[in-house]
Formats: C-alpha cells, sequence, structure tokens
C-alpha cells in the first residue's frame, strides 16, 4: 500500500508563485511515474505534469514555461513549483502515483488564485 500526502496549496495573488509537495510512504516499492492532475469546480480531472523515472517530464499546454515538475528519488516526493499562478489556475490539485501497475492518489490540496 503507497499514501500520497500532498501539501502547499494555499490562496495566492494572480502572478505569484507556489511549490506544492507530494510524499510518497509504504514499503517495497519503486515508483515508476508520478503525477499532479487538478479538478476545478465543474470540470473534469486534467493532468498538469508528469515526471517518469525521475528524468522525463511532461505538462500540458496551459502550465508550459510556468510549471516545473521535478522529484527527489531518496525522499520519495515529487514537487510542482507553480510559477506566474492564474485565476484560471484554481482548482484541488492531487498527486498520483503508479506503483506496479497500480494507481494511487493523495487527498488534494487547494489552490486559490485571485486578489
Amino acid at each position: 500500500q503507497v499514501h500520497l500526502a500532498e501539501s502547499g496549496g494555499g490562496l495566492v495573488q494572480p502572478g505569484g508563485s507556489l511549490r506544492l509537495s507530494c510524499a510518497a510512504s509504504g514499503s517495497g516499492f519503486s515508483i515508476n511515474v508520478m503525477d499532479w492532475y487538478r479538478q476545478a469546480p465543474g470540470k473534469r480531472r486534467e493532468l498538469v505534469a508528469g515526471i517518469a523515472s525521475g528524468v522525463v517530464t511532461t505538462y500540458a499546454d496551459s502550465v508550459k514555461g510556468r510549471f516545473t515538475i521535478s522529484r527527489d528519488n531518496a525522499k520519495n516526493t515529487v514537487y510542482l513549483q507553480m510559477n506566474s499562478l492564474k485565476p484560471e489556475d484554481t482548482a484541488v490539485y492531487y498527486c498520483n502515483a503508479l506503483v506496479a501497475g497500480a494507481n494511487y492518489w493523495g487527498q488534494g490540496t487547494q489552490v486559490t488564485v485571485s486578489s
């Protein structure tokens, strides 16, 4: 069993920055892929960024150039640095991990971008 715990959400003004963290805990696992998703009210959950094998990254077009995903393998933690935030980035952000073919989700952290 893998447990994911997100942190770092909050309220920020447009143009501001936040860094989300997702720490994975459990035993006897190797995480191949870790992703960040988000879900705004009334919208479907969407992929924001992903990192595979600790190196290969992917981003949604809407966040390219503003968000950066990174991973600390020693800490089993993935980060999402979010810069130049916009009101449309407001959502609950979820961490996802693919472990031995199974998907695990965190509880989510709220990000609100508003003046």
